[in-house]
């Protein structure tokens, strides 16, 4: 069991709101209400925590370890999302995100494939790592440079947590992980070929609802995140090629087989099916 080593160690390095953020050293001749805006925006996405929340713990009743694990992962996203709406409750009330706002993001996520949900969150961590961090670089207000650093932190805590769960999957089921780890891999290092940001916020997940099913198009200007990245944090080919290099060499530690690049991942993937498709037959004429 994973959950208690996970507790221990992230408890270990958990930042307190009141001690660990300078909010003395506020400036506000270095925040444009622009940039207080895209801080609202971030503050109601990481909101979403609740509904993924919900939707881990229904997708993974099979999984204890796992389910006890959110635990900790939903009060650390829940956090950030708090830390982000202090900050403009102390210095732009006017942009605090209303109860309705948060809310309109909390709706049921369709059922998925576990595994293939674990790598995607995964991925996620390591994207919202690098946004995070390049929101701290373009900030040019000291409380909220530190507050986005010390969230990113949280989120490579959690990619790490989260890479722990993939090792113990494929210890349990081999290939079948392996598979699905490659298959949502190749996607998410691909993200230069999207006309999307790739983050688990971003995809459809509640076809019911469609096309209002992604928690981006739930925010109050769907279109904020765009325009984030491309205009504001410029989250430009050099970061997309971050974020894939490091999906890609985790899934090479992982796999113990080097990746360089999404169509070598995507290579592997097709032996790893091509192989379970073998153990499949094989297995039917035995039971024939």
């Amino acid at each position: 069991m994973l959950y208690p080593e996970l507790y221990k160690s992230l408890e270990a390095v958990r930042w307190d709101m009141e001690k660990d953020i300078p909010w003395h050293l506020f400036d506000g001749t270095k925040l444009t209400d622009n940039q207080a805006v895209t801080i609202k925006m971030n503050a109601i996405t990481e909101w979403s925590a609740l509904p993924a929340t919900e939707m881990f713990l229904r997708d993974n009743k099979h999984d204890s370890d796992f389910s006890a694990f959110m635990s900790v992962w939903f009060f650390e996203e829940q956090k950030h999302s708090l830390v982000l709406m202090e900050y403009l409750r102390r210095f732009k009330p006017e942009l605090v995100p209303t109860e309705a706002e948060l809310h309109a993001v909390r709706f049921e996520f369709d059922p998925a494939p576990p595994l293939e949900t674990l790598m995607l969150h995964f991925s996620g961590e390591i994207r919202l790592n690098h946004w995070y961090r390049r929101a701290a670089e373009w900030h040019t207000e000291p409380v909220i440079r530190h507050i986005y650093e010390t969230i990113s932190r949280d989120e490579a805590r959690h990619g790490g947590a989260y890479l722990r769960y993939m090792k113990k999957a494929m210890t349990q089921t081999g290939d079948l992980a392996r598979a699905a780890f490659a298959k949502i891999g190749v996607l998410m290092a691909s993200a230069r070929r999207n006309e999307r940001p790739l983050h688990p916020t971003t995809l459809h997940v509640a076809r019911a609802e469609f096309p209002n099913d992604t928690v981006q198009s739930r925010l109050p200007n769907p279109e904020w995140l765009e325009h984030w990245l491309d205009e504001q944090i410029r989250f430009d080919d050099s970061w997309e090629k971050k974020v894939a290099e490091r999906i890609l060499h985790n899934l090479s530690v992982l796999s113990e087989r080097s990746f360089a690049s999404a169509q070598e991942l995507n290579r592997y993937r097709k032996e790893l099916n091509a192989r379970l498709a073998e153990n499949a037959g094989a297995l039917t004429g035995i039971v024939k």
